[in-house]
């Protein structure tokens, strides 16, 4: 189960159809400090993974598709013995060329000096500004060095064009080897989320909870968590990435666990709550049903041809109705839904693109009216939530929330795969239903 040299290959072949004349560059992701001497495992970068499956950092991938010999270039780290025994086996210069389909390879070192010969017949330079200034700064210089020319030459890269809007509508449609990926991440989330709930009890503390969850994800064979897990108990479950997971369980209490596996880079992301002693309190059982509730009228609306936010709509229209039932809120539901006045409950969007990253690649609009509308292979998640804080604070001219409904977090949180018949949920081997999850 993984992504194929020929995949691999396609990808960078239709992004080259798309860029023509132009020359796309591709960083891997830098290494980054634990303390000290120690770095973090390493994380390649989601786009230089997406177009080569190279798995090192201090690289760089050149597409130049107007190239007469060189279309797929790989600048890497050379073999080096000493610093192998150290901190792992390279792959190298000679072995690169081979194993990841290039062109040609250079060592890292030779990157300024082999660029050129890459952009000079180029109309524009294809590269996303990242977080890394100093590589920034050597793609500017490049092609400021070719602006300085240009006027005695007549041709070369006389703009820079960000690669994100072309390149990743691309990374938003799954392959076929994609979806089995993902199927394989959120399989493994889903037998962490059952193992979770049946170990989760009164006197524990989150994080032995998370130690399971996370232990199930590594035994299963996935990297680790897709992100730091969220176990979340009581009115820590008001904060929406409380990450902490040092308090112990208390009978009574609601267990809200955001926890996802991470699969050959392909991630899994899921949220279930629960009563720890598995009985609500009359106003938490409130609260649930309506975001079950929301939930379930979203995940209807995912499917082929219907824009992005309807899912969106459905839930915060659901949820409002609710919060007016219980008094939470007051007044018109859609003046409230205009004026955003149930966001001190519900501050977030109902769902995002899942791939290779978490949060993935790809627009949720195109312009200000208009939403990108949903098509087969497109992954997503669906996940209303309400949030009650202690210290809740209502929008203007709203009522002051009792205290008894004070300190219940809510969310519920699904994968889905949109087909052409409608969609499929992948983590549908969570328990959800209230009958399911009290005893």
């Amino acid at each position: 189960m993984s992504i194929t040299a020929a995949e691999y290959r396609s990808r960078r072949e239709q992004l080259m159809a798309k860029i023509g004349q132009g020359t796309a560059i591709f960083r891997s992701a830098p290494l980054s400090v634990m303390h000290h001497d120690v770095e973090h495992p390493f994380r390649q970068d989601s786009d230089f993974y997406y177009l080569t499956g190279f798995n090192e950092s201090q690289a760089v991938a050149v597409l130049a598709p107007h190239h007469k010999e060189h279309r797929f270039i790989l600048f890497v780290q050379p073999k080096d013995l000493e610093k192998e025994t150290w901190t792992g086996y390279r792959v190298g210069v000679e072995q690169a060329k081979d194993q990841f389909g290039a062109d040609v390879v250079y060592p890292i070192a030779e990157f300024n000096e082999k660029l050129p010969q890459y952009l000079k017949d180029a109309d524009r330079i294809y590269y996303h500004l990242g977080r890394d200034k100093a590589f920034n700064n050597t793609i500017l210089q490049h092609w400021q060095n070719f602006i300085a020319i240009y006027p005695k030459r007549g041709r070369g890269p006389i703009a820079i064009e960000d690669t994100n809007p072309t390149f990743h509508p691309q990374r938003q449609v799954k392959s076929p080897a994609e979806i089995e990926l993902v199927r394989k991440a959120t399989a493994i989330s889903v037998e962490a989320h059952n193992r979770a709930m049946a170990f989760a009890k009164e006197g524990l503390y989150e994080y032995q909870v998370q130690a399971e969850i996370e232990h199930t994800f590594r035994l299963q064979g996935g990297l680790g968590p897709a992100y730091p897990s969220i176990v979340a108990s009581g009115a820590n479950a008001c904060i929406l990435h409380y990450i902490e997971n040092n308090r112990q369980l208390q009978n009574g209490d609601l267990l809200l666990i955001d926890a996802g596996c991470c699969y050959d880079y392909y991630n899994g992301d899921i949220t279930r709550t629960f009563p720890i002693g598995g009985k609500f309190t009359k106003h938490q059982q409130a609260i649930y049903e309506l975001v079950l509730a929301a939930q379930l009228k979203a995940i209807e609306e995912v499917k082929p041809g219907k824009p992005y936010n309807e899912f969106h709509d459905i839930a915060v229209c659901v949820l409002v109705q609710g919060l007016l039932d219980f008094g939470l809120l007051q007044g018109n539901l859609e003046e409230i839904i205009k004026e955003e006045k149930y966001k001190p409950f519900y501050m977030h969007r109902t769902g995002h693109w899942l791939g290779l990253d978490v949060h993935d690649a790809g627009v949720y609009q195109q312009g200000e009216d208009t939403w990108q509308n949903l098509q087969p292979g497109h992954i997503l998640t669906v996940e209303p939530g309400i949030y009650i804080a202690p210290n809740i604070k209502p929008a203007e001219g709203q009522p002051e929330v009792p205290e008894e409904w004070r300190g219940i977090g809510v969310r519920i949180e699904d994968d889905l795969l949109v087909t052409p018949q409608g969609h499929e949920v992948l983590t549908a081997g969570v328990p959800k239903s209230v009958q399911e999850i009290c005893y």
